[in-house]
């Protein structure tokens, strides 16, 4: 128990033989549950964590038998935490980049009441440019920035964190079902915390790295999947929350600013092309390409600080 809540930490593991022990190992006294969710793992992940639960009964161990990525295996922590009625619900990697004796931290503001889901930055320490690979730094700072327009924290950095805490109330708003599978899982969440009008809370934490973790994350794919999934999920927070469940004109000015974006691209484009081929420049074109331009960064940046307007009861 912390401050009087029941803690179910939830593992997500594939391949992680060479962590998984000492992550259990160096886990918090106050942890109730430890549900390790074996995603199918094909080295000795399973093996070591039925031994160490021999010993330790505080290990629930949920083995799939089909490879559901990493969303899907928090998805199965999440359903275990909320139908045992856990009051907070903790997720760690099995691959020891996260500091144990940063959970107290991230516990804080779920179980005083100031937000409904916590998470890990990395980012806030000075040591994150340091310590993080530089290609996956400028990775996450890209998904990041998008992640802010996709989901409507706009306060909320280091998107790819996934050293997190939620709350029963949380746990009970969403299905884990449906939420996306793979590595965009933490940012598909945190569309979903925001439809369901859900705080959250940004703490910093200790990027860990180079510990004998193997990551799996080829950046150059990823970075476009979830860049295409984060459209995806803008898109559809537009419409569940302020067209389904709720009406903001900011819908429109998102509209008229991508209506004007697209005519400033084939604007600009004839602009180029007569002055490639005919040396000279259509005053009339590229004044109209100038008028789309302005109008489409008008309406878009209307657009975002309604967003920000609108969700500003959710900054913690």
């Amino acid at each position: 128990m912390y401050k009087d809540n029941s803690i179910c930490v939830v593992i997500p593991c594939y391949n992680e033989e060479t962590q998984i022990q000492s992550v259990i190992e160096t886990m918090p006294e106050y942890v109730d549950k430890i549900v390790i969710i074996d995603d199918l793992s094909k080295d000795r992940t399973l093996e070591i964590v039925r031994e160490i639960s021999k010993y330790n009964d505080q290990i629930f161990i949920i083995e799939h038998n089909r490879n559901c990525g990493v969303g899907g295996a928090i998805a199965s922590g999440y359903n275990f935490a909320r139908d045992k009625k856990f009051d907070v619900a903790v997720v760690m990697a099995g691959d020891g980049q996260m500091n144990p004796n940063d959970m107290a931290a991230l516990l804080d503001p779920v179980v005083d009441g100031k937000a409904d889901y916590s998470k890990g930055n990395r980012l806030f320490t000075g040591e994150a440019f340091q310590k993080i690979p530089k290609i996956r730094y400028f990775g996450n700072s890209v998904l990041s920035m998008l992640t802010k327009i996709a989901s409507g924290y706009w306060n909320i950095a280091d998107s790819q964190s996934g050293y997190t805490v939620i709350n029963k109330k949380a746990l009970y708003a969403i299905g884990w079902d449906q939420m996306y599978k793979r590595y965009g899982q933490p940012n598909d969440i945190l569309v979903r915390l925001n439809v369901e009008n859900l705080r959250v809370a940004d703490v910093p934490v200790e990027p860990v790295y180079n510990v004998g973790e193997k990551s799996g994350i080829k950046i150059h794919k990823v970075i476009f999947t979830i860049g295409f999934l984060l459209i995806k999920l803008f898109l559809w927070r537009m419409k569940e929350k302020y067209i389904i469940r709720d009406f903001h004109p900011l819908v429109f000015f998102y509209f008229f600013g991508s209506m004007f974006s697209f005519m400033t691209i084939i604007l600009f484009l004839r602009v180029f092309w007569e002055w490639y081929t005919g040396g000279h420049i259509p005053p009339i074109n590229a004044l109209a390409a100038m008028f789309s331009f302005m109008s489409a960064s008008q309406f878009i940046l209307f657009a975002m600080w309604f967003d920000m307007e609108a969700n500003k009861e959710l900054k913690i």
